[in-house]
């Protein structure tokens, strides 16, 4: 049975979400960390100093895979010990020693006690079942599979990435979004129509990270705040405060007018706002923040850029899609007092002549290709593709030949079929089945539809929003010290949108209302342009 809502997947933390086991995983993780510090009071003299709930278990070791737990907490007290092996026995001296201590003591008490699931998540799974929705877990627990068992509810879950998995895939951990990705990926689903249900600020953060549609906190620990901070779109303190309905309408709300709260606050989102008091979820505080408050926050700002509908206004052919003078010089004052880059669909090389401005960051071919000043870097499995997509352009050449008004434009590591110029109707379906049947073929590939245009490029976990957090780590730029705003325009954009809304300033390029995960909406490339002149004016 196919989903009769627009989320088609939800992927659910383990720990404090479905079953109450993460009070059992900090007492075991406060008696192995406290045995072992007072191993170093009575051994080597040093103050003995408590490990507590607040103050160490939820910054440090919560939601994150033991051993980096071990590593977080140690690093936090000045406590550097090898890491050493996960074969290492509980009494080594070492962080996999301790992790497999604080394991040892969880699994005892699991044994003892069994594990009571949350009442009120389970009635979500089961409403989820029933109206098609796939189910998944993902946790960085290696004992996610015995808890399940343990509780009985593990055929409810269509599949499991745990801590387990995790090693076996060479997944990095939470913050990082790969276990919530790869849950989505193996329940036939992507993550911009999937949500996230997490307690834990570091996993928040990774269904932020993997451009999850919704970002659900359960404020378990009356963390509201630290978990808005880290990237959940709703804050509930019980699932049992939200339902089927209110998540369909987030996936419908539209952006608001960035001019209409310059100058003073805006209102919360008109649809949203009769289910939040309804329903007592808390809606993330950036969408009720005014545009010009929450960009002027005090804080560093960093622009990331789509180029076409963006910069430049849609054309009908790509070739004519030229910036005007005065936008290039817009632009490039603006680059001078901040860190910009441009971030498009285009081939690297051909974005970068386009603007024309040197010292900017470029990220092309939806951000498989990004090279700046200090920063390099080509995605290796887009790469390997190469080969595969000059085969697909041969195809498409061929058995599209004679279609007035299509332009396949021809890039590395994708290719795009144009119909903006083809009028009749029966040729646009010939177009769209034969790119379906492409992708169909080769399973290495996936098809991307924007503005009169199909896109196919490699099937990796990797697109726009992806290419902004590689550009933001490499560059040392965090979302606590900066403002990072990125502004776009199409269906291309919408992962970075997702990356970057609740945590920074997402703006849609629309002269129409639609929906989309941006924060904001300008109406053209003459508002962008004016919205730069504003702040050169005021910073």
């Amino acid at each position: 049975m196919s989903s009769k809502y627009s989320f088609k997947s939800v992927i659910f933390d383990l720990d404090g979400v479905i079953t109450k086991t993460a009070l059992v995983h900090a007492a075991a993780w406060k008696e192995a960390f406290d045995e072992y510090l007072h191993l170093r009071e009575k051994r080597d003299r040093e103050p003995f100093k408590e490990f507590t709930h607040q103050a160490d278990y939820l910054p440090y070791v919560d939601g994150k895979p033991r051993y980096k737990g071990v590593q977080s907490f140690l690093e936090s007290r000045g406590i550097n010990i090898p890491y050493g092996d996960p074969a290492d026995s509980q009494d080594t001296e070492t962080v996999c020693g301790i992790g497999n201590k604080k394991n040892t003591k969880f699994c005892q008490v699991l044994k003892d006690k069994g594990v009571e699931v949350y009442s009120s998540t389970l009635e979500l799974v089961k409403s989820l079942e029933a109206s098609g929705v796939e189910i998944g877990v993902a946790s960085s627990s290696k004992n996610c599979k015995e808890i399940l068992e343990v509780a009985k509810i593990e055929n409810f879950f269509k599949t499991r990435v745990d801590g387990v998995v995790s090693v076996e895939m060479g997944l990095k951990g939470k913050p990082e979004g790969d276990i919530f990705t790869t849950a989505a990926f193996n329940l036939g689903t992507i993550p911009a129509e999937s949500i996230v249900v997490e307690d834990a600020t570091s996993g928040v953060a990774a269904g932020r990270n993997g451009g999850f549609g919704l970002v659900i906190g359960l404020a378990r620990e009356n963390n509201q705040k630290e978990l808005l901070a880290n990237g959940a779109d709703l804050v509930v303190a019980d699932l049992s405060e939200i339902n089927l309905e209110l998540i369909e309408q987030w996936f419908h709300k539209k952006p608001r007018g960035l001019f209409q709260g310059w100058d003073k606050k805006s209102e919360t989102i008109e649809s949203l706002e009769g289910k939040e008091k309804e329903t007592k979820a808390i809606i993330n505080s950036s969408y009720l923040a005014s545009g010009k408050s929450h960009l002027f926050s005090g804080k560093k700002i960093v622009f990331f850029l789509d180029y076409d509908g963006t910069l430049t206004p849609i054309v009908s052919r790509p070739d004519l899609a030229v910036i005007s003078k005065e936008m290039r010089e817009t632009v490039k004052e603006l680059s001078q007092k901040y860190t910009t880059a441009i971030v498009s669909g285009r081939m690297r090389e051909d974005v970068e002549k386009l603007v024309g401005i040197p010292g900017l960051i470029y990220a092309g071919s939806h951000g498989f290709d990004i090279k700046g000043p200090e920063v390099v870097m080509v995605e290796p499995q887009a790469e390997q593709t190469i080969p595969l997509v000059f085969k697909v352009i041969e195809k498409l050449k061929k058995e599209l030949s004679g279609i007035d008004g299509m332009i396949i434009e021809e890039k590395k590591f994708s290719t795009a079929v144009h119909y903006r110029l083809v009028s009749e109707e029966d040729k646009i379906l010939k177009i769209k089945i034969l790119v379906e049947e492409i992708i169909q073929e080769n399973k290495t590939l996936r098809l991307m539809e924007g503005k009169k245009v199909f896109e196919i490029l490699p099937a990796i976990d990797w697109n726009k929003g992806k290419a902004v957090k590689w550009v933001m780590n490499a560059l040392g730029i965090n979302w606590e010290d900066y403002s990072v705003v990125y502004i776009g325009d199409d269906t291309t954009d919408e992962d970075a949108f997702r990356t970057v809304c609740t945590r920074g300033t997402s703006i849609l390029v629309s002269d129409k209302s639609k929906a989309s995960a941006a924060d904001f909406v300008l109406s053209s490339p003459k508002e962008v342009k004016e919205l730069f002149e504003r702040i050169l004016a005021i910073t």
